[in-house]
């Protein structure tokens, strides 16, 4: 399977991975511009490295599965399909993230090669990858879970809790952002094809993505 990724796409993978992973780090410190806590001196490098450190783990796992998601379905349906980084989108993102502590992270996109595509099969291809983000949720949510109920030292304690969350609201948001139905997200295309689908999973996404901002 892994033979299936192509040297030149694994280094679009690395680039975009580093660059949304230190986006979304950025954002849990709020920026480094103008009231941001490496600005007024309240977040340390050190508390930076960790979110950094712990973004590359939640964020690398829920950006690369969705875009190989997406790049798998295409090719069981007989497709060459290729992930592609987006420099500008990713100097946008991290632009972003630094000066106003938000995201929007659209490092690139899985392109499929081939003729034929039908209305169905762009459906499933674009639904894999949300799908994929949902059901990471379910072994961060776990994490959380056992950062609570499990007796453990407070360090291990905090951070299990902090991959957990981080790694539920990130996947969640992914998820979130990518069901919207509008220009070349995968929304439209599942919309497109199916609207039953369409609304179980951006309900889901949202759901999930309000339930981290009320109760984490």
């Amino acid at each position: 399977m892994l033979e299936r990724i192509t040297r030149r796409e694994r280094s679009d993978l690395l680039i975009a991975w580093l660059a949304i992973s230190i986006a979304f780090s950025l954002v849990y410190i709020g920026g480094i511009g103008f009231g941001g806590r490496i600005f007024t001196g309240k977040a340390s490098i050190d508390e930076y490295i960790l979110f950094l450190l712990i973004s590359m783990v939640t964020v690398g796992i829920g950006f690369i599965l969705h875009e190989l998601a997406h790049k798998f379905t295409a090719m069981r349906f007989g497709y060459w399909a290729e992930f592609q980084k987006d420099n500008l989108m990713l100097v946008v993102a991290v632009a972003m993230a630094a000066l106003v502590g938000v995201v929007f992270a659209a490092p690139g996109a899985t392109v499929i090669y081939g003729p034929g595509l039908t209305r169905e099969q762009n459906g499933k291809i674009s639904a894999a990858g949300p799908a994929i983000n949902l059901l990471l949720c379910i072994p961060f949510a776990l994490l959380l879970l056992i950062s609570v109920a499990v007796d453990v030292s407070l360090l291990n304690r905090n951070l299990l809790t902090m991959i957990g969350m981080v790694g539920l609201q990130v996947n969640a948001m992914i998820a979130a952002f990518n069901m919207l139905p509008v220009s070349v997200l995968d929304g439209r295309k599942v919309l497109a094809w199916n609207p039953a689908i369409f609304a179980v999973l951006i309900a889901a996404a949202f759901g999930i993505l309000l339930a981290t901002f009320l109760y984490l």
